[in-house]
């Protein structure tokens, strides 16, 4: 009897034992549950629309849950990046925080997965229909503008023409007057400075809707270059030491890099890091981006459909095909 009972309970505990492994093994299998992804919502408008389009892909393409995205300025927000606290920043300018992005990238807290876009603009710009009417030459340059300072008269100085350069403050207002200075623009035109970006934008758009005369500083991307024909006033091709010496020339590009936390980088899935490191964009398809969100008053969400929608030959060089044939089903 008691033999008996010793048997029983050996072949209870050898199923039960065969259970757990048959268990064990199925488990195996299963993929570990995908955590939301936390993105960096800056400030302006370009990088929550990144933000967005990301999201969508990850979520549809991949199977990710609702992204996260926390708001927030510059510095906090990098700060959070290298604790881990913030996933991705989709658009880190690195020259306008490069102190910080250097200590970052030698500490090893963050990875650089390369441009998000690299030809981003800042500049000098008459409106595309000065061109089109013959009051300007097609390839209108600094050197140029001497000789047509009337056509641009300042309404408070009739004896010179007026430049609308950037907002008080900023460090371009200074590269600006520098660069007058240099090219010797200063004798024929005033600088004139906005007290704001609504103000600088309303001075172009009052007279692009009326074809008027107008010459100033803008930069890209930006809505406003997405929905007005604007050229810019050529200048002589950046050089450092000429940017060093006087900026006399023009505006360098600035990086703006795709960075993630490095303890992420190394715990997600490569797909994830495969698609940010492809991620790549360019100034004009910002500004498409940019000026449909304004002119049709669209959310940042929409204007990521807008772009997933009007750009499929480029987001789908990004992801798998099985991830980008989810995508295009999810689509509205």
């Amino acid at each position: 009897m008691k033999t008996g009972k010793k048997l029983g309970i050996r072949v209870l505990m050898v199923l039960l034992g065969a259970i757990l492994v048959i268990g064990s093994v199925a488990g195996c299998g299963e993929e570990a549950p995908k955590e939301a992804i936390i993105f960096a919502d800056l400030g302006w408008d370009s990088v929550l629309v990144h933000n967005q389009i990301a999201a969508f892909i990850l979520e549809n393409g991949y199977g990710y849950p609702p992204s996260e995205f926390v708001p927030g300025e510059t510095i906090p927000l990098f700060t959070g990046l290298e604790r881990g606290d913030i996933h991705v920043n989709m658009e880190c300018w690195t020259e306008n925080q490069q102190e910080a992005y250097d200590k970052a990238i030698a500490a090893g807290t963050v990875v650089d997965l390369g441009d998000n876009f690299w030809d981003n603009w800042q500049g000098w710009l008459v409106p595309t229909y000065m061109i089109e009417r013959g009051d300007l030459p097609a390839d209108i340059s600094v050197d140029d503008m001497p000789q047509y300072w009337e056509l641009f008269k300042d309404p408070e100085d009739s004896s010179k023409g007026r430049f609308y350069s950037c907002i008080a403050g900023w460090e371009c207002e200074k590269i600006n007057e520098e660069k007058f200075v240099a090219y010797g623009l200063d004798k024929t035109y005033n600088v004139f400075l906005p007290g704001s970006g609504a103000a600088l934008l309303a001075s172009m758009v009052a007279a692009y809707e009326k074809e008027e005369p107008w010459f100033g500083y803008y930069w890209a991307p930006t809505p406003a270059l997405g929905q007005y024909d604007m050229t810019p006033v050529a200048e002589p091709a950046y050089s450092e030491a000429t940017w060093n010496a006087n900026h006399a020339c023009e505006y360098p590009a600035v990086k703006v890099s795709i960075v993630v936390n490095k303890e992420w980088h190394d715990s997600v899935d490569s797909k994830v890091i495969d698609f940010l490191t492809k991620y790549s964009t360019t100034t004009a398809q910002n500004n498409d981006i940019l000026g449909y969100m304004d002119a049709q008053g669209a959310s940042y969400e929409e204007a990521a459909i807008y772009f997933l929608n009007n750009y499929e030959d480029v987001w789908t060089t990004w992801v798998t095909d099985d991830a980008a044939k989810k995508v295009k089903e999810a689509l509205p």
